[in-house]
């Protein structure tokens, strides 16, 4: 990552490329894409917009804006991380961990103590960036979250999302992003802990997965939970299997944490040249540093 530069962006011309990038990540769609005058009004009241540069070109940004979250009594103020985007040709190469690492340094400057944000749940990638190299956790899951979505990575299924917690200023959350940084899980871990996913996939023609026609009954301290490694792949091949992923996923997670699991890890790995993505929850706060 050091031929690359993380910066502040501030002035309307640079937020004016953030437009532009965001056509390049999502498509052609505008009612997706944030204006400019959005992302000033942002950055003139707490919001943060960092950018990655290769030399003079924006490649990638995140941008949040504070917000408030309800307690019992009171209310707090969180940070609200609403959007990452990595030009195409530059994925898979660390920009959006290093978007992150530098939107959680500049958060804590600050005062705030929690990040949250939203990803789809079936994303396998997004998950092992969020969850297994950052450390967030999950315990949140959101029906239809942005109603109906026309760009092309989401039109044609209900936006469902994970909400995550990232508490920045825990030693779970410092261990990840030290540069002495915990590994993630591999597969080969799972193995020698004798844990195996509690169902099984059927495997179609074409790499595709099938989930299981219903979910099975558990009471494990520990849960695996595989989903397709390659979501978007699955649902470019056959729409209808995206919608039973999409349902089956809904009624797992809203199941599990209504029983009190934490999303608290994500394996993305390679077996048999076979890719494979799967969450980890973990039944209350006194195990979440499980496999730490």
């Amino acid at each position: 990552m050091s031929k690359y530069q993380i910066k502040l962006i501030e002035t309307p011309e640079e937020l004016r490329l953030i437009e532009d990038l965001q056509r390049d990540v999502w498509g052609e769609s505008e009612t997706d894409i944030v204006p400019m005058h959005m992302f000033i009004a942002a950055v003139h009241n707490g919001g943060l917009v960092l950018g990655a540069y290769d030399e003079e070109k924006i490649i990638g940004f995140v941008f949040g804006f504070t917000g408030l979250e309800k307690l019992t009594n009171d209310v707090r103020a969180k940070h609200c991380s609403h959007m990452m985007g990595i030009h195409p040709n530059y994925r898979d190469s660390g920009i959006g961990f290093a978007l992150k690492r530098a939107q959680w340094q500049m958060v804590r400057h600050q005062g705030l103590d929690h990040i949250t944000w939203t990803y789809d749940p079936l994303l396998s990638r997004n998950a092992y960036l969020n969850i297994a190299k950052l450390g967030a956790v999950c315990t949140t899951y959101r029906q239809s979250e942005y109603g109906e979505m026309r760009d092309g990575l989401n039109a044609g299924l209900p936006s469902d999302r994970f909400q995550v917690d990232w508490w920045i200023n825990t030693k779970r959350v410092e261990r990840r992003l030290s540069k002495r940084s915990r590994p993630t899980l591999k597969l080969s871990h799972i193995a020698r802990s004798g844990l195996r996913p509690f169902y099984s996939l059927q495997h179609l023609t074409g790499n595709l997965v099938k989930p299981p026609e219903h979910l099975p009954p558990f009471n494990e301290r520990l849960l695996l939970a595989e989903i397709p490694a390659d979501f978007i792949e699955l649902k470019n091949k056959d729409f209808a299997l995206a919608r039973d992923w999409r349902f089956f996923t809904r009624e797992l997670f809203e199941t599990t944490f209504a029983k009190n699991y934490i999303v608290t890890d994500f394996i993305y790995d390679n077996n048999d040249n076979q890719s494979h993505g799967l969450y980890v929850l973990t039944h209350g706060e006194s195990t979440l540093d499980e496999f730490e």
